[in-house]
């Protein structure tokens, strides 16, 4: 009897955290970014319910359902953020009658709490990484494949990432960008090792596929606002730069396709990598 409402629970769990993520990938392509934190938290913390009530797969469990949790903060902090910003000010704008280091005050205070969530998410994919290689390897030559996409992907990255590199101080921008840079590198190489550990529907290299690619856009984002900040507070010599910031607002660029689709990498990602590596490990038990 009580199997039967584990197993009922879990499966519960588990259409809830898809159907929260459906819903925050649409809150997102309909420019509501509150609502879109709000499902995407909500699918996290279903998506670790899920991962805790399995009971059957020691092995990894607790490593994911850390990772899952880690990448729950980070969500939960993003919404607090999106939400002290909304309550002071709405969206921002700068006049003229605002002091450029005000402005780059506030802008750093940005760059500073998106390197928190980059550093939260490096310990999520941590987390999510130590469970899918704790599996066993079962030898199989689609690893190769999973490897070779890894080494094309972190090959993109690394050329995408040396023009930031070529462009600005090494060391001011590896001390800015270093959570995200991390959490790419280790996804992609858990990435390369999956394919040894892969469920039968390959649900866990798909998962670390989409996780990469989503760490890789965090990177790239974070990287942006510090060089923005570099060329507003250092501008090379010769150059003027004016003080401003565009002004955003709920309805541009309806709907918002590019946040819907970051927003999908980001929570497909996560909970396939999660799913991925449970059934891996049910596979590896039962063989």
């Amino acid at each position: 009897m009580f199997t039967i409402l584990a197993m009922r629970l879990s499966f519960g769990l588990l259409v809830a955290s898809v159907a929260a993520g459906l819903l925050s990938v649409a809150a997102a392509l309909l420019a509501m970014p509150a609502a879109s934190l709000q499902f995407g938290l909500v699918m996290l913390l279903a998506l670790l319910g899920y991962v805790l009530a399995d009971r059957a797969v020691r092995r990894v469990r607790w490593a994911v359902a850390a990772g899952i949790g880690l990448l729950a903060v980070v969500a939960a902090m993003r919404l607090l953020w999106y939400q002290e910003q909304v309550d002071e000010a709405g969206w921002l704008t700068y006049g003229q009658g605002v002091a450029k280091t005000s402005m780059l005050a506030h802008w750093r205070e940005m760059i500073n709490r998106e390197r928190l969530a980059a550093l939260g998410l490096a310990l999520g994919v941590l987390g999510l990484a130590a469970g899918a290689l704790a599996l066993p390897s079962r030898g199989r030559r689609r690893g190769v494949a999973t490897a070779v996409l890894a080494l094309l992907l972190l090959a993109g990255f690394g050329l995408s990432a040396a023009r930031e590199f070529s462009r600005y101080p090494l060391l001011d921008l590896l001390g800015t960008v270093w959570p995200a840079l991390l959490a790419a590198l280790v996804t992609m190489g858990a990435l390369a090792l999956s394919g040894w550990r892969a469920d039968r529907r390959w649900l866990l290299p798909v998962g670390l596929f989409l996780l990469s690619l989503g760490a890789a856009c965090a990177y790239s984002d974070l990287a942006a606002a510090w060089s923005g900040w570099w060329l507003m507070a250092k501008p090379p010599d010769g150059a003027f730069l004016g003080v401003g910031v565009r002004v955003s607002t709920s309805t541009e660029g309806f709907p918002q396709v590019s946040s819907a689709i970051e927003a999908a990498i980001a929570l497909a990602g996560a909970g396939l990598v999660a799913i991925g590596a449970l059934r891996s490990s049910r596979e590896a038990d039962a063989s």
